[in-house]
């Protein structure tokens, strides 16, 4: 895949380079900046084109959520362009903003994630085919703090193993991994997750709905 990188710190991103490299990944670009992010993806769309965008969310001019918003202007550019944002710690905030609009194409991992080289890797596969991914840690926070909302029942009419499946499947999981880690049938699998889009109110046919569904309760 031919990857735009995004990401200030020099030692982090030399060793993101040497990682996807390693991968069989070509990085045609790489930036310390929001600003050179916008500027280097304009300039490659002009030429061959890329596959993937990768950023940071905290980035120059402004040090805080600069990667992030540079993210949603090239997706607005870009319509379905895929990004993969990077951010070191958990902020809910900042993935109930990404995913605000179309998921399709998107993901939002931990920093940590990156070391984990299959994550990572199955991540990347996803975001750049379209998918959609939330980092496991951040799932699991959102979800923690879903529980203590009393304003939302929702999560409350799913059973444990439908919330252990949604989370997965909030990951990024295919039926068969979650087959493979749960150790569970195919068809078991299917019931819950029909079970889950039941009590989300979610048609089982809409694009995406695998982190549409984690979505759709968050944001209630």
């Amino acid at each position: 895949m031919r990857i735009v990188l995004a990401e200030d710190s020099t030692l982090l991103r030399e060793g993101l380079v040497m990682v996807l490299t390693r991968m069989g990944h070509e990085v045609i670009r790489q930036v310390g900046d929001a600003p050179g992010l916008l500027a280097a993806v304009a300039e490659e769309q002009g030429r061959e084109g890329l596959d993937v965008v990768i950023t940071d969310v905290r980035m120059p001019p402004g040090n805080a959520s600069d990667g992030l918003q540079a993210a949603q202007q090239l997706r607005q550019r870009y319509p379905g362009l895929p990004v993969l944002v990077l951010s070191q710690y958990i902020a809910a905030a900042y993935a109930r903003e990404l995913f605000s609009a179309d998921s399709a194409g998107l993901g939002y991992l931990l920093k940590d994630r990156v070391g984990r080289i299959e994550d990572f890797s199955r991540a990347l596969e996803t975001v750049a085919g379209g998918g959609s991914v939330i980092d496991p840690d951040v799932v699991q926070h959102l979800m923690g703090s879903a529980r203590q909302d009393q304003r939302s029942g929702a999560l409350e009419r799913l059973t444990p193993r439908e919330r252990e499946i949604l989370q997965l499947m909030a990951e990024g999981k295919s039926n068969q991994e979650i087959e493979a880690q749960l150790f569970v049938s195919s068809a078991t699998v299917a019931k819950h997750i029909g079970n889950i889009f039941d009590k989300l109110g979610l048609d089982p046919d809409t694009g995406n709905r695998r982190v549409r569904a984690v979505l759709a309760f968050l944001q209630r």
